[in-house]
C-alpha cells in the first residue's frame, strides 16, 4: 500500500471519528488486546475479517461518550448506522467496551451491564458457536435486558428487577429495557437482525443476532 494511499485512509479515518464513529481494521495494538481473551486460534472467524468499530453513545450519566466494538466486516456499516441512530434518538448505554477487558469472560461483562459484541465463545448451553463468535451478534445492556431461562432462571442478581418487562419509570436504566415493537427493536430490525426477546421458551433480551 502506497503512502499516499495511507494518508488518505488515516485522514477518512478522522473524517469519521469527528462525525462520531469510525470503522478500521484490527491494527496491532488492538490485536494484543483481544488475543487469548475474546479471539484465539480454532476461532470460526479471522482477524482479517473482524472490524473495530468506535462509536457514539450516551451514557446513563446523560453525556456523550465514544464506545469500543468489533463485528464482522459485513456487518460493520450498518451496525455504526444504527448506534448512531440510536445516540441520535436519546437511547441510553451504560458502557461499551470489548470484551476482552473482561479477559474475554461474558459473565463479567454482564456483571458491568456491558454493551458489546464479538467473543470467540460457545452458545449459551450449546456446544455451537455462539453468532458472537463470527462478530454478528450484539448484546445491549445486559443488565436491564437479561437471559431467562426457560425454566424462569436469571443469572444475575441485578436483573431480577427487569424480569417484568415493563418501563418503571423516566431514568436512564429504565428507559434501556427492551420492549416488543418499540423504536430500538424495530431498528434492528430493519437491518435484518433478530431479537432474542422475541423468542420462544428462552427470552434473551439483550440480544441481537444477524444470520
Amino acid at each position: 500500500m502506497g503512502k499516499s494511499l495511507v494518508a488518505v485512509l488515516l485522514l477518512t479515518g478522522m473524517v469519521l471519528a469527528g462525525g462520531g464513529a469510525n470503522i478500521s481494521e484490527i491494527t496491532p495494538d488492538i490485536k494484543k488486546r483481544i488475543i487469548g481473551k475474546s479471539w484465539h486460534k480454532g476461532c470460526p472467524v479471522g482477524l482479517k475479517d473482524l472490524r473495530y468499530l468506535r462509536l457514539p453513545y450516551l451514557g446513563f450519566d446523560g453525556k456523550r461518550h465514544t464506545g469500543e466494538m468489533i463485528v464482522h466486516k459485513d456487518v460493520s456499516d450498518e451496525v455504526v448506522r444504527i448506534f448512531t441512530t440510536l445516540y441520535e434518538r436519546g437511547y441510553p448505554i451504560r458502557r461499551m467496551q470489548l470484551v476482552s477487558d473482561f479477559g474475554g469472560n461474558d459473565w463479567r461483562s454482564i456483571e458491568a451491564d456491558n454493551t458489546s459484541a464479538f467473543n470467540c465463545r460457545r452458545a449459551t448451553g450449546s456446544k455451537k458457536w455462539s453468532r458472537h463468535s463470527y462478530g454478528k451478534a450484539i448484546d445491549l445492556n445486559p443488565i436491564e435486558n437479561p437471559y431467562i431461562a426457560r425454566l424462569g432462571r436469571i443469572a444475575h442478581r441485578a436483573s431480577e428487577t427487569y424480569r417484568k418487562r415493563i418501563r418503571k419509570s423516566d431514568t436512564p436504566a429504565s428507559n434501556a429495557v427492551l420492549l416488543r415493537g418499540d423504536a430500538t427493536v424495530r431498528l434492528f430490525k430493519s437491518y435484518g437482525w433478530r431479537w432474542g426477546g422475541a423468542w420462544h421458551g428462552v427470552k434473551d433480551y439483550q440480544h441481537f443476532d444477524k444470520r
